[in-house]
């Protein structure tokens, strides 16, 4: 038997089928985002590539008891309709439905990504063997997705968490959301790059300088970060700061959940030593308890969604 998972980004669309028995991915591939064509047409042709996959490898579809799907967006709470999803363009879409219509007979269901990748961290993952983790996603923002007592927590209400619109700083940034200092807007890779490039014209002798060719555009976090190892000045200031901020919004999430685990996902995960050990201090250092927080970083990769997806459909259909 074999479940479906399907990651529905802005850029590409990632379909593969897990093992049931061992949750192994044993088929992936993807498809680009196309967001001219409407959530039915784009819902047709996750079906089609899904019965394509299956036909190459080998899979029976009809062995397949279950469809998850994950979405970069909010997610009504009776799980049915994704309320909003500004990357997608898909607002009050009844993907479920749409889904259900497609793959019939099969249980689906669909889910935040970023919890989604928290599930999958949790039953396979860096959280494996916990019962109450937190899980961050760090790249373009920040989300992430709690798991408390051993089960997915979607919120009191239903409509899932917001770890990156946790306010940190009611004097900073103006958010995306509209409000004004959200752990996003301090916390992810676009607060990094975004410093880098102020350091062009501040530091303009920094390695960020002579790595981008002063050039603004070619300047992100990844630069920052590589300018960081390499012992440059400006990065190391900005970078110390970015961990000061990260560690202030989890210490916030430590206080009010205590978790065993702190696990760290998204493109900023890979920064390696220079970011979980200091980080690890600090939050430890800030945390009101003081029994010691690991934070750990997330080791399912980019197949975090759509595995994730997969399980908890599996789960919710009480596969697994």
């Amino acid at each position: 038997m074999f479940l479906l998972g399907i990651d529905i980004g802005g850029t590409n669309i990632k379909i593969g089928f897990i093992e049931k028995e061992t949750g192994v991915l044993v088929a992936f591939d993807q498809l680009p985002f196309q967001k001219e064509l409407g959530y039915r047409k784009i819902c047709e042709r996750i079906r089609d590539k899904a019965f394509e996959l299956a036909q190459e490898k080998g899979i029976d579809i009809d062995e397949v008891s279950s469809v998850g799907a994950a979405v970069p967006g909010s997610i009504d709470p009776e799980e049915k309709t994704v309320l909003n999803a500004y990357n997608l363009d898909f607002k009050n879409v009844p993907l479920k439905e749409e889904l259900s219509t497609l793959f019939t007979g099969k249980s689906v269901s669909i889910v935040n990504d970023a919890s989604a990748a928290a599930f999958a961290e949790f039953k396979a993952g860096a959280l494996k063997g916990h019962s109450t983790v937190v899980f961050l996603t760090i790249g373009t923002g920040l989300g992430g997705g709690l798991v408390l007592g051993g089960k997915l927590f979607n919120g009191g209400r239903g409509y899932g968490v917001e770890p990156g619109h946790i306010i940190i700083d009611c004097y900073g940034e103006k958010c995306t959301c509209g409000n004004v200092g959200c752990a996003e807007t301090l916390c992810s890779a676009s607060w990094l790059a975004r410093q880098g490039r102020s350091a062009l014209i501040s530091y303009p002798d920094s390695l960020i300088a002579q790595r981008s060719g002063n050039d603004p555009e070619r300047v992100s976090a990844k630069l920052v970060i590589d300018a960081v190892r390499s012992g440059d000045t400006a990065a190391i200031r900005i970078f110390n700061e970015f961990l000061e901020n990260l560690s202030s919004a989890i210490a916030s999430m430590v206080n009010l959940l205590d978790p065993e685990i702190i696990a760290i996902g998204g493109g900023i995960s890979a920064a390696g030593d220079i970011l979980y050990i200091p980080l690890e201090l600090k939050v430890n250092d800030k945390a009101f308890f003081k029994d010691e927080y690991k934070v750990v970083p997330a080791v399912m990769g980019n197949d975090a969604g759509m595995i994730g997806a997969a399980l908890l459909a599996a789960e919710k259909a009480g596969d697994r």
